[in-house]
């Protein structure tokens, strides 16, 4: 089963992935060095923790996704709308446009969401 949670440290390097991928695990770890100042024992430390929860693999020392990012965070999403709004689009949107004025292109691109939605 997959695991849909991560730390804002294992986002970060969930992000090079799959910015990057497909790559090697060893041009993944020079990643991470740089850009998390990480030691390259940490990056396989990590990326052996992600490939247990099922979200990458390394297989042949290439690394890929198994969830893509727009499915981790779009499930994340739904968990959050559940137990947040107890499942509620409708209130979700309510409280998240309570602060902000969207433009009419933007309510226009919300309306098409919200009509592809429909049965």
């Amino acid at each position: 089963m997959i695991e849909y949670k991560l730390g804002e440290i294992e986002s970060r390097f969930a992000d090079i992935i799959w910015t990057h991928e497909p790559l090697s695990s060893g041009e993944l770890a020079k990643m991470a060095e740089k850009e998390l100042g990480w030691k390259e024992s940490t990056s396989y430390t990590i990326l052996k923790r992600l490939c247990q929860r099922g979200l990458f693999q390394n297989e042949k020392r290439t690394v890929t996704s198994l969830v893509s990012r727009e499915d981790f965070y779009a499930h994340q999403s739904e968990e959050f709308v559940e137990q947040t709004f107890d499942g509620s689009l409708p209130a979700f949107l309510a409280a998240f446009s309570k602060r902000k004025k969207y433009t009419e292109e933007e309510v226009e691109r919300m309306k098409q969401i919200l009509d592809s939605m429909r049965g």
